[in-house]
């Protein structure tokens, strides 16, 4: 009866403690501080025993990633969104080789296995915002969570007309605990002290920034309206697209801390990491068309590209289920984007120096050469200028991290100058991401060609891109940018 009651999320006990998210700075800061002064701690230990003994360190590794991540699941919130991200934007080039998948499979945890609310929570909080009961709205509700992530979780309904939806219920406390640690400089400060310990020398890789970035996005995601409203945008693109899907929002069961949509039903991420090569070098070539193209052609970019976020279907499609972080650019924006990218698979120094000027990125002060901007910026497109097909792989993604954030790296002159606008600091991390994702699917195609669709005009030549290519050719091309 007890299990019955839980699966139905009737409201006969109280809600446990560990479903609400703690609040307070000392409340959020002092976890993190206790594992931070422990693993440092823990760290020397480890390295003096290494060096005096020849001890195997992979055991201290693999606990502390596991800390980690469980300690990321428990906060919820910028902590954990941040995990995510660090998951697969900067462990490639942030962790020794030989203990990365330590940390990345630990990490990957986040993607989609977050700790769920209570039923019994979930039903309140559904009810509270939809100001109705659950059987009023459904007539099948199913109260054990498809995903549990950062801001929320999603479950699997049927509205009382027969729609299937998938409906996604915000964590209660979640945004004031978002709001203040955004506010909070000693939590973010205790989150790199962590990150130092764990692995010396992480800092190289300016953390501090990608978090920063990723914070800074986050907080949208509390607005499950301006989600609805940034996925509407989207699906309005894509209605009728031969390859991309985007969910239709069902408005009139959605508000600032539900959001419902078409159930759409796909393989997760870990099924699609063991399809076949074919599926996985289509599911890429899409990931990247969506993500690279509509940023060209529209100034729409899905800034928050983790696994999570996908669904993979067995005809080579993908649907696009979380909206919450979107960016968007000016057409001068775009533009500067095109040319840099243009010009560095070219290798006109020129090109990119002006794209560079255009922007402000370095002063005069800053001695800065056309070819130092080449050196820094040119290896990150082998993908496009190599021969054809080209294979991501999470090697070559790690390398191009390694190469363009390393502060200590071949790139550190370019790094330690570089006056990015606000707009634009984030953009190339997330596009790291998305190759990160591409990478782990091992993903093979003419990368080249697909870039030179966006950037110069060219002709498709894949036969994603023939069909790409068809649609817009039939689509009104309305800009959605700033």
């Amino acid at each position: 009866m007890a299990e019955d009651r839980e699966r139905r999320g009737e409201r006969d006990s109280a809600v446990p403690n560990e479903d609400r998210i703690a609040q307070g700075r000392i409340r959020r800061v002092a976890p993190l501080a206790s594992m931070a002064a422990r693993t440092t701690g823990e760290t020397v230990v480890a390295a003096l025993r290494q060096k005096a003994f020849g001890t195997d360190p992979t055991e201290f590794h693999e606990r502390n990633a596991e800390r980690y991540t469980q300690l990321l699941g428990r906060s919820k919130g910028v902590l954990m969104k941040t995990g995510q991200m660090l998951s697969f934007v900067t462990l490639g080039g942030a962790f020794p080789a030989e203990y990365r998948s330590i940390y990345q499979a630990a990490l990957a945890r986040l993607q989609d296995d977050a700790p769920p609310m209570d039923p019994v929570l979930a039903r309140s909080t559904l009810e509270e915002g939809l100001g109705k009961r659950t059987e009023d709205l459904f007539s099948d509700f199913d109260w054990q969570p498809l995903a549990a992530a950062s801001i929320g979780q999603v479950h699997r309904a049927t509205t009382t007309h027969g729609r299937r939806v998938a409906v996604k219920i915000q964590y209660p406390g979640v945004a004031d605990a978002i709001r203040s640690d955004l506010e909070n400089t000693e939590l973010l400060a205790t989150f790199f002290q962590l990150m130092a310990g764990m692995v010396p020398g992480l800092l190289r890789l300016d953390l501090r920034a990608v978090a920063k970035e990723v914070s800074d996005r986050i907080y949208e995601e509390v607005d499950y309206e301006q989600e609805a409203e940034n996925q509407s945008t989207f699906a309005d693109l894509y209605r009728g697209h031969p390859f991309i899907h985007v969910p239709e929002v069902v408005t009139e069961l959605s508000t600032a801390r539900i959001l419902t949509q078409d159930f759409v039903d796909g393989r997760r991420w870990r099924d699609a990491l063991n399809a076949p090569k074919d599926l996985r070098d289509k599911w890429g070539e899409v990931i990247w068309r969506f993500g690279i193209g509509t940023l060209r052609r529209y100034g729409l970019f899905n800034a928050d590209p983790h696994p999570g976020n996908y669904l993979f279907h067995d005809d080579g499609s993908v649907s696009f289920v979380d909206f919450g972080c979107v960016k968007r650019f000016n057409r001068d924006q775009v533009e500067f984007m095109k040319l840099l990218v243009s010009s560095a698979i070219r290798g006109d120094a020129d090109g990119m120096w002006r794209a560079a000027n255009s922007v402000g990125l370095f002063r005069p002060s800053d001695n800065v050469s056309k070819q130092d901007l080449l050196d820094w910026y040119y290896d990150s497109f082998e993908m496009c200028r190599d021969p054809q097909p080209f294979t991501m792989s999470p090697e070559f993604v790690a390398r191009c991290i390694e190469r363009e954030y390393a502060v200590m790296g071949p790139g550190g002159k370019m790094i330690r100058r570089m006056n990015s606008p606000p707009d634009l600091i984030f953009l190339s991390r997330i596009e790291m991401g998305l190759m990160s994702v591409i990478g782990e699917l091992r993903s093979t195609s003419y990368w080249g060609s697909v870039e030179a669709e966006y950037d110069e005009g060219a002709l498709p030549e894949t036969d994603m891109g023939l069909l790409d290519h068809a649609f817009w050719v039939r689509s009104p091309q309305t800009w959605a940018g700033q």
